[in-house]
């Protein structure tokens, strides 16, 4: 076992016991467990800061991401130790309530999401960057393209052109099969196959010879989509996870400000 999850586990522990004690002797714990949720919160954004910095020796990402998942489960049993049984009330809760529920899902829908998507990308073709794969698949369409014209220019038929225009064509255009691919359904590649292997029937050698490479091509263009798809959704999370923190630390320090006007005002 890592020291990262026996830490984390143990802060807990120790946060609900010591609230607990404090309580049971009528101590108010509010204030202290809500300046340090705000502490583990910031904690927590830094993650995204030591990503933007990885030329400085902080440690491997592997780590800090490890440290940041065990941090945010920390920081759910502070909050529940900070806010207990008690409904939110009031806009101002409420919001922090929605936002960090939204934060704490999205942190773990992206956690399970990197560890499974990253071992699927490794059984599919070789590793390619996301942002070129619509210039891959464009260079994809145009080997295709040409191979065509060679089977009008050497066949005695259209049967290429035919299959190309009919079922080829459609698949190369992309990225796409965006939720084939999530799912895991090789579905778009099997209906192009199926239409080669039909063709191959009755092609003679030629068509055939041609109608291999096009099958090639397909299955490159299937691999770079099932690399789009799934690289498509480990960048789009951030989307809702980044944005929704932001805005959490916001509403947190609006709360702690207005918690202690309010606590000096009762003085």
């Amino acid at each position: 076992m890592t020291r990262a999850p026996v830490l984390a586990a143990g802060g807990a522990i120790l946060v609900v016991l010591a609230v607990h004690s404090l309580e049971a002797r009528l101590w108010p714990t509010e204030h202290a467990t809500g300046w340090l949720l705000l502490v583990v919160l910031v904690s927590l954004a830094a993650f995204g800061l030591r990503k933007k910095v990885p030329y400085l020796s902080l440690g491997s990402a592997a780590t800090w991401c490890r440290v940041h998942l065990h941090l945010g489960l920390f920081a759910v049993v502070l909050l529940g130790a900070h806010v207990g049984v008690k409904v939110p009330n009031g806009v101002l809760e409420v919001s922090l309530a929605v936002v960090f529920a939204v934060v704490t899902v999205s942190g773990i829908a992206g956690i399970v999401l990197s560890r499974s998507f990253a071992r699927r990308l490794t059984t599919r073709g070789q590793e390619v960057i996301w942002e070129r794969i619509p210039e891959l698949e464009k260079r994809i369409r145009d080997e295709a393209e040409a191979i065509v014209q060679r089977s009008v220019e050497t066949c005695q038929s259209t049967a290429i052109t035919d299959l190309y225009g009919t079922h080829i064509a459609p698949f190369l255009t992309g990225p796409s099969h965006f939720f084939a691919h999530v799912l895991g359904s090789g579905r778009p590649l099997k209906t192009v196959v199926s239409a080669i292997e039909a063709l191959d029937r009755y092609a003679n050698d030629a068509e055939r010879e041609l109608s291999l490479e096009l099958r090639q091509l397909a299955v490159m263009k299937d691999d770079l989509d099932f690399h789009w798809a799934l690289q498509s959704v480990l960048k789009g999370w951030l989307f809702v996870h980044v944005p929704a923190t932001a805005l959490l630390l916001l509403l947190a320090a609006v709360h702690g400000v207005v918690a202690e006007v309010f606590a000096a005002g009762l003085r």
